[in-house]
């Protein structure tokens, strides 16, 4: 059974608000492959708060979602997403890759409640840095459709005074050569005065406005199988 201990301590991970030189450095590298592999088209680059930190909430489709966000928001203040923390404790390679370039936050699964994550949470948003999760708990079932959201983004936010950014995730179910995807990015939900019930329905309800319909556009779809179930 895996104990508070065995989790890496945040101070480890690391959790704070500058970003390493490593992601720099693969923010520079990286990002230009994916627009070449994919066009990524960003909407409300202006709701990005730039004097304060926050929680991010997005729907989530597919492995693209996490790079995209990666790829679209300023390196600094750094994201952290939430994770699994068996990928810490038992494989190496990604364990190194966390520790220099990912922002990353451990997630025990078998815990209830899991006070080491909101211990994480709470000192990653007080250094400064954003978290960023997805409230529907699993990938989206379909293009275009939301499912009810769990709790803990707003528990986070509010225990933390900070506003929830949304971001609508839209094409990244399906993924092709050249495929066009969408960031629709709302203007930030403050916390202040609202409860977890409210914050939860309220961003549930900006979510659902953001998220534009989706239809397939047809056409070639090269590399379709690769790309999708790329990871």
């Amino acid at each position: 059974m895996e104990t508070r201990s065995s989790v890496p301590p945040a101070d480890l991970l690391p959790v704070q608000r500058q970003a390493t030189p490593m992601f720099r450095f693969l923010k520079l590298t990286v990002v230009p492959l994916l627009h070449l592999l994919f066009r990524i088209k960003v909407e409300g680059r202006e709701h990005i708060p730039k004097d304060r930190t926050y929680v991010l909430i997005a729907n989530h489709l597919n492995w693209l979602d996490s790079f995209a966000i990666l790829a679209t928001f300023p390196a600094e203040p750094r994201v952290h997403f939430l994770g699994d923390t068996t990928i810490l404790v038992t494989r190496k390679v990604q364990w190194a890759l966390v520790k220099s370039v990912a922002g990353f936050i451990p997630v025990n699964r078998k815990a209830r409640p899991d006070t080491v994550l909101f211990d994480h949470v709470n000192r990653c948003l007080q250094r400064g840095g954003v978290v960023a999760l997805y409230p529907e708990g699993n990938y989206g079932s379909a293009e275009g459709e939301i499912m009810p959201f769990k709790k803990g983004f707003a528990h986070f936010a509010i225990d933390n005074h900070v506003p929830v950014l949304p971001v609508a995730l839209s094409g990244t179910q399906d993924l092709w050569l050249r495929k066009t995807v969408r960031l629709i990015i709302g203007p930030a939900i403050e916390t202040s005065g609202q409860s977890i019930e409210s914050l939860v329905a309220l961003s549930e309800a900006a979510m659902r406005e953001l998220l534009p319909s989706y239809s397939d556009p047809g056409g070639i779809k090269l590399l379709r199988k690769g790309l999708t179930h790329l990871f």
